[in-house]
Order: C-alpha cells, then structure tokens, then sequence
C-alpha cells in the first residue's frame, strides 16, 4: 500500500534535509517544513535552511518547497497557526497527487501533526499586547501569575500562557488538559536519523564555517534591526553578542557550536521518550537509504 505521508527528523546536522529532498525526488513528493524557526525569512543561513543562498522560496530543482522562509521576523506564529498552515499544504498536496514529506526537527510541531493540540480560545490584540508587556518588562512577575504545575520558562511560551489568562481568567493547563483535536497526518510513516553522536558533533563543528560564509552575520545584523528575539535561535543569539562587541568571532564560533550539540543532545531525549519512529537510520543517509525504505514500503 502507497505511504500517504511521512515525517523525517533528527537531530540538526544529521542529513534530513537531503534525505527529504531525495525521497521527494522519487516519490513525486512535496517538501513541507515543520521546522520553528525556517519557517521565517531572512535567516535561511542562521537556520540550515536548504534555501540559503537562494532568493525564491517554493522550490529546489523542480520539486515543491512549502512552508519555508514564509514569515517575516516581525510577525509571531502559535502552534495552532502552523497546524492550519500544515493542513493546508498536505491537503494541496494530496489533491496534486503528490506526496506530503513534513520535515523538521521541531517537537512540538511534529507532536501537533502527529496528535493535534488541546483547543485553546481566542486570543484579543489586547490581552496578547499585555502579556508581551509584562513578559518583557518582568518575567518573574508573568510566572507568578501562572500555576506551579506550568513549568516552561521560554518567554515565548509564558506570554502564550498569560495571555490566555488574562482572556479568559483560566490558566492554560486547563485547556491543555483537554482532549486533543485537528491532527494532521496521524498515519504517516515516522523516520528517524539518528547519526552516532561523534559524527554528529563532526558536522555540527564543519557546518558553522559555510553557514557564515552564507551570510549568517547579515542575516543577524537583520535579527538585531527587526526586534525579532535573538534567543529563539541558535546562532542568531551569539552572533548578535559579536555584532553588538560583547563576545569575540572565536568565542562566538565556540559557543554556537557548544550551544548546537546541547540543542541535539535534547532533541535525541525528545525523539528517544516522545516520537516512537517507524524506521530508525543511525547513519547519515544517502540516496540509497532511499531506494531501501521505497523498496521495503
């Protein structure tokens, strides 16, 4: 029976995008994007965005690209957002006889196409006005509105919690503890690279030089002019630090890829104890590891 869909991830660096790309090449496929923060124009490079370096966005050698470089970096986007946008491109997918390849080393992305998300009310420009007020002026303040068993402490996240609050006077626990809805592609074929973590390391080590000479610090100086919150990629934090004279090019260098390896070593926890993948590739694949998977379906 013909894969409806799949959803490749792994840890940054281990090779899913080229993995993705040449299973769409031989599947007739569309490429769709459930990564954070490639979701975003203007740093491809900061990001490992397979579109560094180029100037469109919706497709590499013929093949269809969704949901890459799609949103300025002065615009927010919530979980619920990505799933409507997901959905939408699977459906476009699908109604084109192709076939939908979501990747991307996002969790929770991957967990909202895989099992949907608690229903969560609307939101006023008001309340989201205020609690990014509050969030940005006092942290300690905004989690203090929130309840103990709420344990994130991403700013991000908070902001999301204090504005559902300040809306509708419930914490957000209670809605999510609520029934999930809207999952996407609940059946899809879960693959998993998973390279040896020495390799890995290796790659993360090699891939910092050509994301610079791809223009990362433009694209930082870009982060620093748009507001955007540095913190929420690695990368973009340490080279705004070198920009604004706070850390020096090798202390910046260094830190990025101390600051990646940590990032995969939690996303390996992530893919070990919540993903549950159908196929496990412990190797950086290649065009083989295609034919392989294609041939076994």
């Amino acid at each position: 029976m013909k894969t409806k869909a799949y959803i490749i991830t792994g840890p940054t660096a281990s090779g899913k995008s080229d993995f993705a790309h040449e299973l769409a090449r031989q599947t007739n496929g569309t490429v769709i994007n459930c990564d954070s923060v490639q979701i975003y124009r203007g740093i491809e490079a900061i990001s490992a965005s397979p579109f560094a370096n180029r100037t469109a966005f919706d497709e590499i050698d013929g093949i269809p690209y969704r949901l890459f470089s799609i949103l300025p970096l002065t615009e927010q986007i919530s979980v619920s957002d990505y799933l409507r946008l997901a959905r939408a491109e699977y459906e476009n997918a699908i109604g084109a006889g192709r076939t939908p390849i979501f990747v991307g080393g996002t969790g929770y992305y991957i967990n909202a196409l895989i099992n949907g998300i608690s229903p969560m009310p609307d939101v006023s420009n008001e309340s989201r006005a205020r609690a990014r007020a509050l969030v940005e002026n006092d942290l300690t303040a905004a989690r203090g509105l929130l309840p103990p068993e709420f344990s994130a402490t991403d700013p991000q996240r908070v902001a999301r919690a204090v504005e559902v609050f300040f809306e509708t006077g419930r914490h957000i626990t209670e809605f999510q503890n609520m029934p999930r809805v809207g999952a996407v592609v609940p059946n899809a074929k879960r693959i998993l690279i998973n390279p040896d973590s020495v390799v890995l390391r290796e790659r993360i080590a090699a891939r910092i030089p050509l994301m610079l000479s791809s223009g990362a610090l433009a694209e930082a100086q870009s982060v620093i002019n748009s507001g955007w919150d540095e913190n929420r990629a690695i990368g973009a934090s340490q080279l705004c630090k070198f920009i604004r004279g706070e850390i020096t090019e090798s202390e910046c260098v260094q830190n990025w890829i101390t600051r990646t390896n940590q990032y995969a070593k939690r996303q390996r926890t992530w893919f070990r104890t919540q993903y549950n993948p159908d196929i496990v590739i412990d190797h950086c694949p290649t065009a083989d590891d295609v034919a392989i998977l294609l041939n076994n379906r």
